[in-house]
Parts: C-alpha cells; structure tokens; sequence
C-alpha cells in the first residue's frame, strides 16, 4: 500500500484505491496512524498540530467534497495567504459563491453567499481563494477590530497588498463596512507582528499621543544606536512590545538565545545614555493595558490625547 502524505486529506474512495480495506482504515485509525478530518474524510498520523496547517488541509477537503463551484474566503483565504488569524476560530473551512438563497452555517463549513469578480479570485497552492484586499476587508467586517488590524497590517508589511488595493476592496453597502473603514484607515504596514499591531490599538485606545513606529534614534553623529516599536520622539520616549518570538527573530546565525538578550540589553543601555526612556510591555500587559498606559502618561507627561472609535458594530 501507498505511504500516505500527512499534508494531504484522503477520501475514503481514495483510500480504497490505494489498497486500504475499511477494516484497515478502523485499525489504523485505532492505532493514531490515521484521523478523521470529518465523515469520510482523512488524514495520515495525527495530523499537523498547527491549528493553521490543520484547517489548510480541512479546507483542501472541503472544496473536495462541494458539488458546487466555491472560493475559500474569510479566515479560510486568510490561512492559505499566511496571514495572522489571532483569535480567529478556525473550527470551520468558509467558502463562498454566487448562487444560492443565502449563507448556511454548518458544523465544519460555514457557507457565504456574494458576487465575486474575477480580480477577486485568485489561486493559492491550487485552490480557489479570494484575493487579499477582499480577504481582509471580509475579515474586517466580521471578526474582532483587533483580529482584523494584525491581519491587515501583516498584508501590508509583507507588500502581499496595497493601500489602494485596500481602499478599492471597501465596497459599500455590504454588513460591517464601517467597522471595515475604521481597520482599513487604522492599518499600518510598519508593525511587525500581531503583538505589535495590538499594542499600537491599546495606545490609542488609551489616548494617548500617536507614536512613531520602528523610531530610529540616532547619536549626535547621526549614526543609528537603536530601534524601538514605538517611539515619542520629542519627549525622548521608546516603547517596546516584549513577544516570546521577538528575540528568536534577533538571533544572528550560531546565536544563543541568552547572547540576543544580553545583546538587547546593551542596545537599552545606549538608548539610554541618548536620553531615551523606554517602557517595555509583554502579552499578558495587553490583556488589560491600564498599568502600561499610566507607565507611558509618566514617560509622555506633558502629552495630549485622543480617542479612536473601535467599538464593534451591534
């Protein structure tokens, strides 16, 4: 018999025809050689533990079983683009076509109906997926403000689209458009991750004064001692989001992780000598940013504020 691909769903038909017997794929799937994406549907081993390499392949298997034409949309696209799907549940494949009543949900696919353009339909990994301006502003509209910015920011800082591309995709009309031109004029290309991307929504959902993302500070010959995420540069302030990945991404090749925090301590300590203030913030400050912005209105003070509306839609 065939050695199975684990990145690959298998219909019961096509396990039939590789020599398997249904006695053999009970045994198999006794043993954890082989599991059940959904009724007659499968995968070699446990499957990948990623949950966005797990739902790639549940959505290769979806579109498999539909007997009608369907685009893979919402948080579907935004896992065969590589976006970020931070809080997104991707419990179920969303697909999307023209025809139909209306939208159906169902346990493992959630059914959308829209007219598509072709422009905005293209092909990732041979699957029909919507194209990235229309996968974000479809996220936009239907997750969390938070959920949508990091996938937005993520498109635009891997130039996977285009402010315009962006600005273009906002058709009017549809259900949560608002809230879509809200994340739409809120994205940044220059965040750097998901972390990021959530802090630069906390701090303005504090009040506080807009910062310069990735600031350069320099020395009194111009050189560039150092970077921060965030930087106040007329108050001398740097802010900095701390993620378990950021210092992975610091490493140098033949790098200890111990040197690349010693290293940023370094770097700290230079930001400092230059009069910069910085205030560092992890995860679990994001969870509720009251103490890091009362730590940053310390630092700023005297700085104004403003508000930016983020509240969902009801």
């Amino acid at each position: 018999m065939e050695r199975l691909d684990p990145t690959a769903p298998y219909s019961r038909p096509e396990l039939l025809a590789l020599g398997y017997t249904d006695a053999d794929l009970r045994t198999l799937r006794r043993r954890g050689h082989l599991t059940s994406l959904r009724r007659g549907c499968y995968v070699a081993g446990a499957g990948p533990q990623d949950p966005a390499e797990r739902h790639r392949i549940q959505a290769r298997a979806a579109l498999e079983l539909l007997t009608t034409t369907a685009t893979l949309c919402h948080a579907s696209a935004a896992v065969l683009h590589g976006l970020p799907t931070w809080r997104i549940p991707l419990h179920r494949v969303h697909v999307v076509r023209a025809q139909g009543s209306g939208g159906r949900l169902h346990r493992q696919v959630h059914l959308w109906t829209a007219a598509l353009t072709p422009s905005e339909i293209v092909l990732v990994d041979g699957l029909p997926v919507t194209s990235v301006a229309r996968t974000v502003v479809d996220l936009a509209r239907s997750v969390s403000f938070e959920s949508a910015l990091a996938a937005a920011d993520a498109a635009l800082a891997r130039r996977l689209v285009t402010r315009t591309e962006l600005d273009r995709a906002r058709a009017k009309g549809w259900r949560g458009c608002p809230r879509a031109r809200g994340v739409m004029a809120f994205a940044d290309g220059r965040a750097e991750s998901v972390g990021e991307s959530r802090s630069r929504l906390a701090i303005a959902r504090a009040g506080l004064l807009d910062p310069v993302l990735q600031w350069e500070v320099r020395a009194g010959d111009g050189h560039v001692v150092g970077r921060t995420d965030f930087g106040w540069p007329t108050q001398r302030v740097g802010g900095e989001f701390d993620g378990r990945t950021k210092y992975g991404r610091l490493l140098r090749p033949g790098q200890d992780p111990g040197d690349a925090v010693f290293d940023e301590k370094l770097r700290e300590d230079e930001l400092r000598a230059q009069g910069v203030t910085v205030v560092r913030w992890t995860w679990h400050d994001l969870a509720d940013f009251a103490s890091t912005a009362t730590r940053l209105r310390r630092a700023l003070d005297p700085a104004g504020t403003r508000t930016l509306d983020t509240t969902p839609e009801s």
